[in-house]
C-alpha cells in the first residue's frame, strides 16, 4: 500500500507539473495533429486515408509520446528529482508505476482527440459493435506504450544526447505495440472489412507485451537509472 500511495503521488506531480508548464496542450497536442493533418494532405484520397487510419493514429501517438518522455526526461534530470527521490528513500517501483501512469493518462486523452480527428479529417467510422474492442485495445496498448517510455526515458535521461538516443530505443521496442494497435484498431473500425473478432487475439498480443514490460520495468528501473 504505502508502493502504491507513492507511485499515485509521483503521477499526480507529473500530471501536475504538465497542467501548469501547458506543454501537452500547447505543443504535444499540436504536433499530433499537424502530423494527422499532413498525412491527410501526403495521401490525398479518402478511400486511401480511410483504409490507414488506424495506422495512422498510433503513428500519431507514438511520435507523440517520444515528445513526451524526452520532456519529462529533461525535467528530472535539470531539477534532480530521481535523485532527491532516491535519497527520500522512494522504492525505485513506485517511481516507475508513478510516471507510467502519468505518461498513460496522458497519452489516453491524445489518443480519445487523434481518433476524433481520424473520423474528421479520414472520414472514419466508429461502428457501435467494435466501441469494447477500441476502448479495450487501446487501453491495454497504451499501457504497454507508457511503460516502455518510461523504462527508456528513466535509462536515457542522464545520457548527453538523449534526443536522438531516445527515438533510436524506443521505436524498435514498440514496433510489435505499432502493429497489434494497427490491427486491433482496423477490427474495432471495420476497416477494409475487418471484423471485430479479428481484433481481439491482437488484444492478447498486446496484454502480454504489456504485462512483460510491466514487469521488466518495475525490476529493472532502479538499476537502469541508478547506473
Amino acid at each position: 500500500m504505502i508502493r502504491w500511495r507513492h507511485a499515485m503521488m509521483i503521477a499526480r506531480k507529473d500530471l501536475l507539473v504538465e497542467w501548469r508548464s501547458r506543454i501537452a496542450t500547447n505543443q504535444v497536442l499540436p504536433f499530433a495533429l499537424v502530423t494527422m493533418v499532413l498525412f491527410a494532405f501526403a495521401l490525398d484520397s479518402e478511400s486511401v486515408l480511410q483504409r490507414v487510419a488506424p495506422g495512422l493514429v498510433w503513428l500519431a501517438v507514438m511520435l507523440s509520446m517520444l515528445v513526451l518522455v524526452q520532456r519529462a526526461a529533461s525535467l528530472e534530470t535539470e531539477d534532480q528529482a530521481l535523485d532527491a527521490l532516491r535519497i527520500s528513500g522512494v522504492d525505485p517501483t513506485s517511481v516507475f508505476w508513478g510516471k507510467s501512469i502519468a505518461l498513460l493518462a496522458q497519452l489516453l486523452v491524445l489518443e480519445v482527440v487523434l481518433v476524433a480527428a481520424a473520423v474528421v479529417l479520414y472520414r472514419a467510422d466508429v461502428p457501435a459493435g467494435g466501441i469494447v474492442l477500441l476502448v479495450t485495445s487501446m487501453l491495454t496498448a497504451t499501457a504497454g506504450v507508457a511503460f516502455v517510455g518510461t523504462l527508456y526515458g528513466g535509462l536515457a535521461a542522464g545520457i548527453s544526447g538523449r534526443e536522438t538516443l531516445l527515438p533510436l530505443l524506443v521505436l524498435p521496442v514498440v514496433a510489435p505495440v505499432l502493429i497489434g494497435a494497427t490491427r486491433a484498431l482496423e477490427s474495432a473500425l471495420g476497416t477494409a472489412g475487418a471484423v471485430t473478432s479479428e481484433g481481439w487475439p491482437w488484444v492478447g498480443l498486446l496484454a502480454v507485451f504489456t504485462v512483460t514490460y510491466g514487469v521488466a520495468g518495475s525490476l529493472a528501473y532502479g538499476p537502469l537509472t541508478e547506473d
